[in-house]
Order: C-alpha cells, then structure tokens, then sequence
C-alpha cells in the first residue's frame, strides 16, 4: 500500500516519463524503419509533374542511352565531352516523356500495344526503325528480313557468357527504340490534337493574303549607331532602374553561381625529362640488338606491336623516308620530338600487298558444319558461289547479294585477325574457313587491290608524362596554396605564385563543365553547395589541380539590377542617340531632297534591299528590321519616308518598283497554308508552354 501511494504521489511525474519512454520507443522505431523513406529520398535524382525518378533508373537510361550511341555510330570509346551531352539527352527526353504522357492522360490519347505492334513490325513500320543502319541491306535501304532476322536473335538460347552478353546488348538496343516509337507516335497524336485548337478563319486568310501581295524593292540609306559617340549622350541611374522595372520579366534567371579559380598544371617537371632521357639512351641499346623486338616493344612501348604491314601515308611523317628506304634490321632514333621518345626498328622491307580486298561467304550455323568441304569442293569444281550463298548461307542479308561482304581494308581495328590474314594471303577466287563457336564461314576473295610497297615496323614510343613524384610536388603546391586561402586574398596570393585568376560566370546546375577543364563538373558541384566567398580544396581535374572561390550565388529569380545595369544602359544610349540622328537627318533631307543627295550629305552609299513584303521578316542584308518592314507596307511608291529607327541605325526608305501579285484571293487555300504553319509550330510551343509552369525538381547535382 505504501508503495501504491508512493506511485499514486507522483502520478503526474511518472506519466510525462513513461510518455517520453513511450514517446523515444515510436521515434527510435519510426527513425528506424523510415531509413528507408530518407534512402529513398536520397536516391530521387528528379521529380517531374509528381513522379519521382530513381537514380538507378536514371543511369540506366543513360547508359542504355550510351550503348545505342556506341552501335548507331561504331565508336568504342566516348570522350567526356559526348557522354555529357548524352547524359542532357537523357534529361530531355525524359521530361519530356514525362509532360507528354501526362498531358495524354488528360486527354484520354494512349497508343495501344496492336498499334505499336504495327509501327515496330507490321504494315506501318515507323521511320525511326526504318533509318536504323542494325536494319539496312546490303543496298542501304531498310531490310524488313533484317528487322525480322534481328528480332529472331533475340530469342535464341545463348550458347556461352560473350553470346549471352551480346543478345541482352541486342535486347536493351531494341527496347531503346520500342520505347521511342511508342513516344514519337503520342507525340504525333497529341500534336495532331493540337494543331485543331486554333484554326485560321476568314480574316485572318485576307490580312495574310494582303501581307504578301504587294512585294516592294527598296531603296535606302542608314546611319549606324556607332557614327554618334557614346560621350554624346548621358544617361541617368534614375532612367536605367524605371526601365529596368518597366522590362524586369526579361531579367529572369536560374540559380546560377560565378567562380574565380586558379590552375596547377600537372606536368613532367625536370628530373622527369632527365629519367625518360635516361631511360631511353639505356633501352635504345637493347631495341638495336634484342632479338625477341616484340616482346621489347610490347612490354615497354605506348605503341604495340601488332605485325601490321605499313603503307608510306599510314606511318608518322618523321618515320615514312626511313622505313622506305632502309632494309631488315635498320633502327631509327631515339628521337624526342612533340614531348615523345621515339625509335623505330625495320622487321620486314620489300613487302608488296593490296590495300584492300573485297570478299564473299557462305556462312554455315554449327548444326550444317558438315556441309563444309562438299561446298568447298563444289566451288573449286565450277559450282557459283552467289548461288551456293543463296541457298545455304545462314546469313539471309548476305546470302541475298551472293554472299558479297564488300571491300575490307588491312589493319583496321576490329577486324577479325584471322580472317584478314588468310584474305590478304589469298588470290583472287581463293577460297578459305574460319571457324569458330557458332559455326564455319566459307570465304572467297572476289577482288584486290593494287599491290603497293609495304613494310613491317616496330616502333618503340614513350609519351614524356609526369612522375608521380612530380604529381604529388604539384598536388603539394595546389594545397599549400589552398590551405588557410581566404576569398579575399585569391587574387593577390594567386598573383605572388604567377598564376592567371580566370572567372567562370554564370554557371548552372546544368553546366558540365568549366571552360575547357576536364572533369570539372565536380567543381560545378562544390559551388552550388558552399555560399559566396567560399574557397575549395584542390580538385584534381584530369590534368590540372583546380582552386576555386565562390564570387557570386544568385538565386532562382530576377537578375539584379547591379547585373543588368550596362545592358539597360546601353539600349537607353542607343535609343538617344537615335533621337539625336532622326533630328540631324530630317534637318539634312529639307536640303538634300533625294535619297542619293541624302546619301551624299550622310557620306554613304545608297543601298537596296529586294523583294520586300508584310510577311517578310528580314529585311535584305540588313537582316532583321521588322519596323522598317512595317515602314515600307503603309509607304507609297518613289515617296521617301522620314527617318525611321531601326535596330542597327537609323533608316531612310524609297520603295520602288512594287510588284502586285496576280493571284485572285482564295480563302480555303490561305486558310490551309496558315493551318500548317500552325499545326508546325503550336504543338511544340505549348508543350514548351506546359515545361515552363511545371513542377519539376531537378535533383541531377547531387549525382553527377
């Protein structure tokens, strides 16, 4: 009981505590089990029109992107440059997917899986798969066999890892497209939907009509804006911030940062020349006497050695005279030219072979191996080649041309080596196997080219390149500058150890890189991530170390009238002096009557801009003026018009010879014209309408 009466005696205290326990229980549980909601938030690169992208997703549409970039073009190896662009590729489709997809919902426009069907394989194949080179014959025109021959593949059962690794490429290469079709026939859906919105009526055919009835030749003179000196006019801060608040929605801007940074080059220091010079005079005794050269070569240069045959243009200028005139065993260099070491070594001279051969096959799926030496029999007995290739080949692309591959050159990257070996050592009409996992090619050379004096060379080659003691002195260099650096000291440290202080202004969330640095997106990064007045760590960017100083953080808005103050100023400056010149003209013309006595006072030419009208929006070389071209519909002819203030100067018109179009009115054809050009352009202008005033939450940063 006393022990009740205790608990009863601090029931309030005992409450709040087993609230609080109660109260951490479902926090600690909450925060435990929502790790997984925060990872997810984590893993979101982007929300669009209310769903969230993955970022696993999203590198996987990236590098699906780079895949099919790599099959379309035949490259191997992208630069940082393209894979940047791919990646904005990535971005922009998928927003736009995104909208188009949404918008469709609304209205209740789909594409269903018979009409795809019918678009990827059917009697409506959609141009995009028409123009896939994985598609195209023999002739260079879409292959409905191929399309099928490419689907079927997709379906076999792989034999090894390379084959399965190859038909899950094929696979995502197709779904790419499958996936594109699927959007550009929405889009056609939706852009057709569009395009019935808005309609020209029967006014609007005869105010288009009236535009370009009347064309007009026109005479004219012009007085720069730059014929006046700036100093000629003042312009006060009270007028620049009126117009700048009168045009402020011009002034809009994304967040945005400015960088001053400095760079360390990462380059071979002395002791770095001195060791390859060193290195080089000793291995050079080697290479002149060494009798395994390719193992020399292989294990030490930059170059392999590959047993090609060089022709005189396919070797380095510095190399062609000696490879071509010495003889087997002959050495060149060393030789330290374009910060490269470079020796060189004859193998074989006097060598005469084609550049290139053309060939034919016949190719033989394991299952029909057996066939082999019966069809390579009948061709050495007279049988046709083409005939056979028809009527065996598992290749139906090839086997529909006569089996006819076309010209191969010698040494291109890529090449089966085998295959290019036994070519080139054959003659004409030979025929030769090359077999392998899948099956057995039966190969005849059909022509070759001219032989031409080749050469075997191995060629020794070492890139002078820094040490990694000269990259860490470097690196130590960079963070002894960066250590304790406040923004206000950059420039002037930076001026002590003789580096350039260069700006990067206005860089974006988007921007991939800075100037022509290399992998400087991390800097990009870091920026949007520290305030104004902020100075980096050392960032290495591939061949240079990267100091920075935030100078600017502008956010999402307007930009400031500080930023805006010389552009507005300017346009104020041209537009008083365009007052000051229509004065100084008119008072000229009252003297000087005509357009060439006007031209005279001025101290120019009369010049001539032909063909004008209404629906015109360039005005001859003067390019665009359209409030000249509005001059010039209202002016009657041979009438000089007073001054007129164009966008490079001010004008004086003299329409002559109008030209009346004899063409009768008609309503129906002009209202179509006009229908098209809208049905061109409305679609893509209100889907970029809907981009703008969508929710859209760009995330990329944090990522790439």
């Amino acid at each position: 009981m006393a022990i009740l009466g205790k608990i009863r005696s601090k029931g309030v205290l005992l409450l709040v505590i087993v609230g609080f326990a109660l109260f951490a229980f479902i926090i600690g549980d909450f925060l435990t089990q929502g790790s997984t909601y925060f990872n997810k938030s984590r893993e979101t690169v982007a929300e669009i029109v209310g769903e969230e992208v993955n970022i696993q997703d999203y590198q996987a549409a990236i590098d699906q992107m780079i895949e099919v970039y790599k099959i379309e073009t035949g490259q191997t190896d992208l630069n940082e440059e393209m894979t940047a662009q791919l990646r904005a590729s990535v971005w922009e489709n998928l927003v736009t997917e995104k909208l188009l997809y949404a918008e469709a919902e609304k209205l209740g426009l789909a594409v269903s899986k018979e009409e795809l069907s019918d678009y990827l394989i059917g009697d409506k194949i959609h141009p995009l798969i028409m123009q896939r080179r994985t598609f195209l014959g023999e002739n260079g025109q879409f292959s409905r066999p191929m399309l099928v021959q490419f689907l079927n593949s997709l379906d076999v059962a792989p034999e090894n890892e390379e084959m399965r690794q190859q038909i899950a490429q094929a696979k995502s290469y197709w779904l790419f497209w499958e996936r594109n079709v699927k959007m550009a026939v929405l889009q056609d859906k939706y852009n057709a939907l569009m395009s019935k919105t808005v309609t020209a009526n029967s006014l609007e055919a005869k105010a288009g009509y009236e535009a370009s009835k009347i064309t007009t030749d026109v005479n004219y003179v012009v007085q720069p804006y730059f014929a006046i000196s700036d100093s000629t006019v003042s312009v006060s801060k009270n007028e620049i911030k009126d117009r700048y608040n009168k045009n402020k929605e011009l002034y809009k801007q994304d967040a945005n940062r400015t960088l001053n940074y400095v760079a360390f080059e990462i380059r071979p220091l002395k002791e770095d020349s001195v060791e390859a010079q060193e290195w080089m005079n000793k291995i050079s005794e080697e290479f002149k006497t060494t009798n395994d050269v390719v193992g020399l070569v292989n294990s030490n240069s930059d170059v392999m050695y590959d047993g090609r045959n060089y022709s005189y243009n396919s070797l380095p200028v510095n190399l062609r005279d000696f490879a071509f005139s010495g003889k087997a065993g002959d050495v060149f260099g060393p030789l330290f030219e374009n910060n490269t070491h470079t020796m060189a070594r004859i193998m074989e001279s006097g060598i005469m072979k084609s550049d290139s051969v053309k060939l034919r096959h016949i190719y033989l799926a394991a299952a029909d191996e057996a066939k082999t030496d019966s069809i390579v029999a009948a061709i050495n007995g007279g049988a046709s080649f083409a005939d056979l290739a028809k009527k065996y080949s598992a290749v139906q692309q090839t086997a529909a041309n006569g089996g006819e591959i076309g010209w191969i050159m010698e040494g291109v990257q890529g090449m089966d080596k085998e295959m290019t070996d036994k070519a080139f050592a054959s003659a004409p009409n030979q025929v030769f196997t090359i077999k392998n996992a899948q099956g057995v090619q039966i190969m005849q050379v059909m022509e070759k080219t001219p032989a031409r004096p080749k050469v075997k060379l191995a060629i020794l080659e070492r890139k002078l390149v820094p040490s990694s003691r000269s990259y860490g002195r470097i690196y130590n260099d960079a963070k002894q500058f960066a250590a304790e650096l406040k923004s206000s000291e950059f420039a002037s440290r930076a001026n002590e150890k003789g580096l350039p202080v260069r700006t990067a202004s206005e860089l974006f969330e988007s921007t991939e890189r800075i100037a022509d640095i290399p992998q400087s997106r991390q800097v990009i990064r870091w920026a949007f991530e520290n305030d104004k007045d902020e100075v980096s760590d050392v960032f290495d960017c591939n061949n240079q170390f990267v100091i920075a100083t935030v100078t600017e953080v502008n956010a999402k808005g307007y930009r400031s009238l500080e930023k805006v103050s010389d552009q507005i100023k300017a346009e104020l400056v041209r537009e008083k002096k365009a007052d000051i010149m229509i004065k100084n003209i008119a008072e000229q013309m009252k003297k000087a009557p005509s357009i060439e006595a006007l031209a005279q006072a001025l101290s120019t030419d009369v010049k001539v801009a032909n063909g004008v009208n209404f629906a015109n929006n360039q005005f001859g070389v003067a390019g665009f003026e359209p409030a000249l071209i509005g001059k010039v519909s209202v002016l009657p002819a041979n009438k000089l018009s007073a001054p007129v203030k164009g966008n490079a100067g001010v004008y004086v018109l003299l329409p002559v010879n109008p030209q009346v179009s004899q063409n009768p009115f008609n309503a129906k054809a002009q209202i179509m014209q006009m229908n098209m050009n809208y049905a061109y352009s409305l679609p893509y202008m209100i889907l970029q309408d809907i981009r703008d005033n969508a929710d859209i939450e760009d995330n990329r940063l944090r990522f790439f």
